[in-house]
């Protein structure tokens, strides 16, 4: 699981199937026992590093949400979220220096 996931489990009903999991943003979350608890899109089975992979590749954030039938905003808040991650490990590394 992602080190500093909020604490507070999620529980819903979608489709008629129990669904719990850790928000990390609203489109983000981390789904105990989906992708192996690493963040995914809500709902889905998308490991949001394959979609980062993708925008990495020289895939549009359009055509990545497009292309997995979510929302453009998803793909925007992975990439700050991301963003942040790198921040932290920043900041990390130079109180270490």
């Amino acid at each position: 699981m992602v080190k500093n996931t909020p604490k507070k489990l999620v529980r819903e009903i979608v489709g008629g199937e129990s669904y719990e999991y850790y928000p990390l943003g609203q489109h983000v979350v981390v789904a105990p026992g989906i992708c192996g608890g690493r963040p995914t899109f809500k709902y889905r089975r998308i490991d949001v590093r394959h979609a980062l992979g993708l925008l990495a590749a020289g895939r549009t954030v359009e055509q990545v949400a497009h292309g997995y039938d979510i929302p453009v905003e998803a793909v925007q808040e992975a990439l700050q979220l991301a963003a942040h991650a790198l921040d932290r490990q920043e900041e990390k590394a130079a109180r270490r220096a």
